[in-house]
This record gives structure tokens, sequence and C-alpha cells, in this order.
């Protein structure tokens, strides 16, 4: 008879019999659905499963959005989609649907592997994906997991092997495919490139290229951005050939669609270099109730702008978010830009794609993009799913026109707006003061100068960004410097080499330096390592090298190689003038000198050393009189004493030292003795107690520990951990004899707890 609440065999037999059918039915709709016909508006008009479903309306998802209309269909069609839509539209579960989708009709389990991959091409955008998952996942039963940069490569490796749905970044992708034991791919059902365009160019190229080779060639592929690529040698890259092309070629031929959301606002100011800083300052001043990102051009601007605009305290928060910060602080700051109404947020173009911030209500270009395409995703981090929002982009007289005609191309023609010279506010003296006060600010203002150079410089488009019309002295001043520091531009192809130097993976780089037998190659001798770094740094405020050559001015090169440097004057030293040195010629010479163990072995019988007049060392004895040796006693008598007193040192370390080894050798029995009682103990539990725990989509458990819960509602049903206390020994009583047997106490807990059973055992008896 079965127990209450289990079900019987015949149960189980008739609920998958009933699931099978729910999945043939779910196929059939699907292959007959045509989303022209059905006009659905809702995800619940679509052939979906109850359980995503359920999961979709639970995270307030319930009107489709038109790419989603278009792409999940397709996509659970089983067709390759290569899809482009405006920022905001909803890209990100129109790939999640169909991934939850595939794998229930599959009927996937943790013992198939891994079903699908996304691949990002930034952390926030992974973790955001990430998030989203696990909002729709809830009521489904598949493991997945996030591996992004600066998290622990060991914890992710450990728990990877179980996972069904993975998401991450190209380089820690490839990472873990190379290294991770239980990681295979053989079976994987469905690939997906978010902002595919970012993860196809260049930067990621080889990284990418390496990920395809070990996926297998039967697989779907899902492509998605706002900026689609068309290019046939990236398609073919991908093993893409019978694809459906959704949101690209529509747009592309009706000049009405734009790129960009309609309820966006588009506007731009012309203004010189050198007053960037101040019509910047002065917009953040008059707009203090407002949430606002502000792009600049390098990480080196963003840190300088932060630093120096919080020291002049705008009346704002103010926030920074640059790649070259460590993940958990890159992570703090965008939470805490989400969940703020009043802010500025000071970034990269690291945020500037597929992030979904809410509410934003300005989007600031102090410095012109690189592109149109990255000017479309910046601007997309306001007005967002229908709601409204602004952006202003600064434009140098210079830059104006070319990059005005490159957003006409895509159908972007933003509005001119004049700035009110009575809200205009100049912030050069307060920087100058500002610098001159603080080294360390000044050395950021010399690295956001030098940054911003080299950005203009290695700019493909030279129609729009002229290096050399650059008013590098204003500019410099504009920074509160007093003049342009030097510069050393590196060649165009040094440049592209640390580009891609940048996005490739170490273990690629490792690789990279060996020949073909697999020898690690010589690498240039002016290569240094991170030791090598580590020991040259000094203090980067005053005195390191790489400041002084900064701060350089006009002065002349002499001088400043003589500063603060101790040059020998009347000095001079000759060979003969110099001590003989006897050095060890021999290898077994050189390594006797070297070793800690050989100079220390005479430690016990040192030899006493005298100098005579003129500085030459002898043994005691042989500057010793005659008749002082014989005050001690004869030759015969002190060589016994000297016997003696050594032959005691010796008995009483060699005592020591029996007693030391004794304990070692019963401390290592005991511990073979607790070892072997454990096995014999954890017999008696299953193994699969003991398993490590992973995270599934089924309780909305995504999270990076894999293993936290918010309450025990949510957590699977799984068999109680056992704790160190469970295997403790229980004490054996021998009832007839009226005798317990216990182990002896060895601390003072253990004795209390022993008493107090000889107590209890005594009132029982």
């Amino acid at each position: 008879m079965a127990r209450k609440g289990k079900l019987t065999t015949a149960q189980r037999k008739q609920l998958r019999k009933q699931e099978n059918e729910y999945i043939k039915d779910l196929i059939t709709i699907t292959q007959e659905y045509d989303p022209k016909t059905a006009n659905a508006k809702l995800f619940k008009d679509l052939p979906i499963s109850r359980n995503v479903l359920k999961g979709l309306s639970q995270s307030a998802f319930i009107k489709m959005t038109d790419i989603q209309k278009e792409a999940i269909p397709m996509a659970l069609k089983g067709h390759d989609v290569l899809g482009a839509a405006k920022t905001g539209s909803g890209k990100t579960l129109a790939f999640l649907v169909p991934i939850l989708e595939k794998l229930y009709r599959e009927k996937w389990t943790e013992f198939d592997g891994l079903g699908a991959l996304v691949i990002s091409p930034t952390r926030e955008l992974a973790m955001q994906i990430y998030e989203v998952l696990t909002k729709i996942g809830t009521h489904t039963s598949f493991s997945a997991g996030l591996v992004i940069g600066g998290k622990d490569v060991k914890f992710e490796s450990e728990r990877i092997s179980k996972i069904n749905i993975l998401i991450g970044t190209p380089g820690r992708i490839l990472q873990h495919l190379d290294q991770a034991v239980g990681l295979t791919t053989s079976n994987l059902q469905m690939l997906v490139l978010d902002e595919a365009d970012r993860c196809l160019d260049m930067g990621f190229k080889k990284t990418l290229d390496a990920i395809v080779n070990n996926l297998p060639a039967t697989r779907q592929t899902l492509l998605f951005s706002a900026t689609q690529s068309n290019s046939l040698s990236d398609l073919a890259r991908l093993s893409l050939t019978d694809y459906k092309m959704i949101g690209t070629l529509e747009d592309a031929k009706d000049p009405q669609k734009a790129a960009t959301p309609s309820t966006l606002t588009q506007s731009y100011i012309e203004v010189a270099l050198p007053d960037k800083l101040d019509i910047l300052f002065s917009f953040i001043k008059s707009h203090l109730k407002a949430k606002i990102i502000v792009f600049l051009s390098s990480s080196k601007q963003v840190h300088f702008v932060y630093e120096t605009f919080r020291k002049m305290q705008p009346g704002i928060s103010l926030l920074h978010l640059h790649g070259r910060q460590k993940q958990t602080a890159r992570t703090e700051t965008l939470v805490k830009f989400s969940r703020a109404q009043q802010v500025c947020l000071f970034a990269t173009d690291v945020v500037a794609r597929g992030i979904d911030f809410p509410a934003v209500d300005w989007v600031i270009q102090a410095d012109c993009p690189e592109d149109a395409d990255t000017y479309i995703h910046r601007v997309g981090r306001s007005a967002r799913y229908g709601k409204k929002g602004k952006s202003l982009i600064m434009l140098t007289p210079q830059e104006r026109e070319p990059f005005l005609a490159r957003l006409k191309s895509k159908h972007i023609e933003p509005e001119k707006l004049n700035i009110k010279q009575s809200k205009k506010k100049s912030i050069k003296p307060q920087l100058q003061s500002l610098l001159f006060k603080d080294p360390e600010l000044k050395y950021l203002a010399q690295k956001a100068f030098i940054s911003y150079i080299r950005s203009i410089y290695i700019q493909k488009d030279k129609e729009v960004f002229k290096f050399g019309e650059l008013p590098t002295e204003e500019f410099a001043n504009s920074l509160g410097l007093p003049g342009a520091p030097k510069i050393k531009i590196k060649g165009m192809k040094a440049i592209e080499r640390a580009k891609t130097l940048k996005n490739t993976p170490r273990s690629l780089l490792s690789l990279a330096n060996t020949n073909d037998d697999g020898e690690v190659e010589k690498k240039d001798k002016n290569v240094r390592t991170k030791i090598d770094r580590m020991f040259e740094r000094k203090n980067q405020t005053v005195l390191s090298e790489h400041y002084l050559n900064i701060t350089k001015s006009n002065a002349n090169e002499d001088e400043e190689d003589d500063f603060m440097q101790v040059k020998r004057a009347n000095h001079t030293l000759n060979e003969d003038d110099l001590p003989e040195l006897s050095i060890p010629t021999s290898m077994r010479a050189q390594k006797r000198a070297l070793s800690k163990k050989a100079s220390i072995s005479t430690k016990g019988n040192a030899t006493k050393l005298v100098y005579d007049d003129e500085g030459v060392s002898h043994p005691v004895y042989e500057l010793e009189g005659e008749e002082d040796f014989h005050k001690n006693g004869t030759a015969e008598d002190q060589k016994k004493t000297f016997i003696n007193k050594e032959s005691e040192v010796m008995s009483k370390v060699d005592t020591v030292d029996k007693q030391v080894a004794k304990e070692k050798k019963q401390e290592k029995k005991r511990k073979r003795a607790e070892v072997v009682r454990r096995e014999q103990e954890a017999e008696m539990y299953d193994e699969s107690d003991f398993e490590e725990p992973v995270a599934y989509v089924g309780n909305g458990n995504l999270s990076d520990d894999m293993g936290d819960y918010e309450s025990d509602d949510e957590a699977p049903a799984k068999k109680p951990r056992y704790n160190a206390s469970d295997f403790e020994s229980e004490p054996e009583s021998d009832e007839d004899n009226n005798v317990m047997e216990v182990e002896e106490p060895q601390t003072l807990e253990d004795l209390e707890s022993l008493t107090s059973r000889l107590i209890k055992n005594n009132l029982a008896g």
C-alpha cells in the first residue's frame, strides 16, 4: 500500500503520458501557428507551455512587443533568427522564452548537460539577462548559471557540469570550455548572442571563433541587437544558413522607421572642446531632480570628472562606472543607480548596450561616440518600453556637420539647442585651485587629457575626429592644468594589437606563446611580468617615474634628469683599489654559498676569527701564545672537556627530538584511526546526501551563491544534510554489567557532557 502523499507507479506513468501528449499538442500548434494571421498581442496567445506562461504573468510580462511577436514563433519552429529592434523593445524575452520552451519540449534534465548557451559582450548585460531568467523560469526545473569575469573561477568550475542554461561573457565561457572537466557542449541545442554586432567585431573575434569551434553544427542560433550585422562572413562563421531576418530589412527600407524610440526627444548643442566641462557642470546644477547618465570616451576621464565634481558638490548624488573597476564595485554602482531617483552617473560605453535602467530622464553624451551605432545604443538607456526620455549630445564645431550626416543616414535628426548664457558657469578657476592643492587630482587630470587625445587619434572616422585641429593648450587649461602634458602616441598597429589583447582571455595568450611542439617560446627581454611591475611600483602621487614624466613642462631635459639624483663627484675608483673577493667558481661551492641550511651547519661549532693589525682574519689559535694555551691545561684535557661539553648538549637535544618524534607518530596513528572510523560510519548514509547543491530555475534560485533560498517554501525537497555533530560516536552501553563505554574527554565541554550523562544514568538506575 502506497504511503499518503506518494504517487504510485501507475499514477506516475499516467502523469508522464499526459505530459507527453501535452508536449505533442504544443509542437503541433507551434508548427501551424502563423504570426501574421494570428494577430497575437499577449503572451498567452502564443503556443507556450503553462509553466513558462505562469512565470511570465507573475513577473508582470503580459503584453508582447513587436520583436517578441515575430521572433518567438520563428524560434519555436526551430529557425535560426537574426533580429534587430529598437533599444528597450524587449529583446531579452525574445530569446529567453524560446530557450525555456526548447528545453521543456526536449524533456531536458540535469543529466543531459548543457542545453543553451547565452553570450553577452559585457558583464552587466549578462547579469541582467540572468536576473530576467530567474523571474520567468520560476516554475520550470532547469538548472542555470552565470559565469563572468571578476568572480571565483574555482567556485564556478565545480558546479558548471550540472548547468542546463549557461549565461556569460566570451572570455570566461572560453576559459571554462578549456579548463572545466565536466562541461561538455556536444548536446547543445541553442546558442544566443545578445548584442551580436559587438560580439562579432574584432575585439571578440578570436574568442568567439574558439567557442563556436567547440559547439555542434546542428544547434539553433539566435542573434539579437539594436544595430545588427548583415555581413555574410560573420553569419557563415556562426553556421547560419536557413535563418529568418526580423526587423532588419524592414527598417532599412522604411525611412520613417528610425532605430531610436519615438518617445525619445533628441537634441544637440555645438560647444568648443575647452567649454565642455563648464556646460556639463552647469547642466547638472540646473537638473538636480533628474536621473542622468553622462557618457565619456575613456575611464580616465570618468574618474577625473567624478572626483572633481564630487569635490565641487553640485547638489546631486554622483556615481561613476567604467571597465577598470572591480566587479564588486561595478555591481554595487549598478544597484545604487537603478534604485535612486535623483542621481548622475558618469560612465563609459561599458553600460551603453542593453542595460535596463528604470526611469532615466537624460542621457548626456559629453564626448562624441565613435559611430552612429554607438549613439543609438547610448541614447537607448532612456525612453525604454514606451516611456518618455531625453538625450543631449555635445559636438565640437569640427564634429558637428560630419556626425550629423552620419545620424541622418540612420534616419536620426536631433534638434539644435541654444545655451542660455545666464545658466552657464565657468568652473576653470575652481579646477585650477583643486589641482594646485591636491597632486592626485592633478595626476588624474593629466591622465584624462592624455586618454582623450589618444581616443581622438585612434578613431577610424577621420572626417569626424580631426586630430590635427584639437586645441590642446586650451583643453588642458579647461581641466585646470597649467599646460598641455607631453604625449607619446603609439603607432596604429600597436594600438590595434592592444585592443585585441584587451579582449583576449589569458588562457589563449598562454597558448599563443607556445610553438608547434608545445614548448613555451622565450619572451622579449623588454616584456615585464606582473611581479616585475609589483617591485617597480612606487608612490604614484609625488615621486613615481610616470608621474614625473607626465608633469614635465617646457624645461630642459637635462634639468629634468637631474631632479633628485645623486651624482658621484671626485670619487673615481680604480680596480686596483677594490678589495679582492673570493667568489665561488664551482657549482657545488655556489650552491653551498646560496644554501641557508649549509650556511648554518656550523652554528653549534662556530669558528672564531681574530683580525690582526693589517685587517687579515686568522683562527683564534693562530694568534694565541703557547703560554696562554697551556694555562687552560694540556691539549688532551682541553679536547676531552670540549667533547664532554658537546656530548651533553647533543644528549639534551636528542631527548627532545625523540619526544617530538614520538608525539608525531602517535598523532599520525590517531588521525588514521579517526579516518577509518568516519569511513565506516559514512557507509550508513547515501552518498547522494553529500552532493553539492545546484541552482534550479524552478525555484527561482539562480544567484551566484547557488544555494541561498529566500524561504523554506522555495527550497527544493532534498534530503537533510548531516553536520559534523551527527557523526560523533555515541557511547555503547552494556545493560547486563551496567557499564557504559565512552571516549576519554578532551575538553571541558566533553567533561561536562559526560558528567550530565552519568547523573542521568544513576537516576534512571
